[in-house]
């Protein structure tokens, strides 16, 4: 009976870690979905830009109007042309299987996709990063996890505000640290120590933006940083804002040169 009973429950904690792997996943596409209209709509404003700008260089013919007409035709290429490069970096790495990762590239490709909506928002956001070595993770899950804690970040201020990123090394450490620090309402303590439970939620639903009350967010974050073997700390006060820090296992001097041929990079 007993050892009957010791199978079952080997079969429920297998259970139990297929339920969780799978709900992961589904969050991913959902993040991905998000990610995807964020593109198209950015897209579509680049493209407005330059046929705006094309129709007026074509019904002036003066050079000072033509001249600033490529200009923000230029401008709005490049733009696109970042846009592109974010998405693939996207793409480049859609394994569940870690790999040295440098962290600024993956916080700079989703601020590229976000930055805008940030700025509708009237959301600054200041950079200040440390050299730091690579981390060993898999890249496009800690991309959903910025997604989540920049887009909380941003409706923690409602009346715009300011959103602080931060990559540090000790150099005793194993660990590299990413921080997102917000200006916005902070937490009280009650939901501070509830915040990591699955299906805990202060919003009421989805906001304007169409985000957010699903109650699933922070929840699956912890999830992803803990299956990387690190950790997420939250440090918040009422009225200053809140702080998330990512503690992400450094990538070995083995692990980031490996004997292989190296991945060629996709770009535009």
């Amino acid at each position: 009976m007993q050892a009957g009973e010791s199978v079952n429950i080997s079969d429920l904690q297998h259970q139990l870690r297929q339920a969780k792997e799978e709900l992961r996943r589904a969050q991913g596409m959902a993040a991905l979905g998000e990610l995807a209209s964020t593109t198209t709509h950015e897209f579509n404003n680049v493209l407005t830009t330059i046929l705006n700008y094309a129709k007026m260089g074509l019904r002036h013919t003066d050079e000072p109007t033509r001249t600033k007409a490529l200009e923000k035709i230029l401008g709005a290429a490049e733009r696109a042309n970042k846009i592109t490069n974010s998405v693939l970096g996207l793409a480049r790495n859609r394994s569940t299987d870690p790999a040295p990762t440098n962290l600024a590239e993956i916080v700079d490709e989703t601020m590229v996709l976000l930055e805008r909506e940030l700025m509708k928002y009237r959301v600054s956001v200041e950079r200040n990063f440390d050299t730091v070595p690579k981390a060993m993770v898999v890249g496009n899950q800690i991309q959903q996890v910025l997604v989540n804690l920049l887009t909380n970040a941003r409706q923690a201020m409602p009346s715009g505000g300011q959103v602080i990123l931060k990559l540090t090394h000790e150099p005793s450490s194993d660990f590299v640290e990413l921080t997102v620090r917000d200006t916005g309402a902070g937490m009280t303590a009650e939901v501070l120590h509830r915040i990591f439970e699955s299906g805990f939620s202060t919003k009421s639903g989805p906001d304007a933006s169409g985000k957010g009350g699903a109650g699933l967010g922070l929840s699956a974050c912890r999830e992803i940083i803990e299956s990387h073997g690190g950790r997420i700390r939250v440090a918040s006060t009422v009225g200053k804002g809140t702080a998330f820090t990512l503690k992400l296992p450094v990538a070995t001097e083995a692990e980031s040169n490996p004997t292989s041929q190296p991945v060629v990079a996709l770009g535009v």
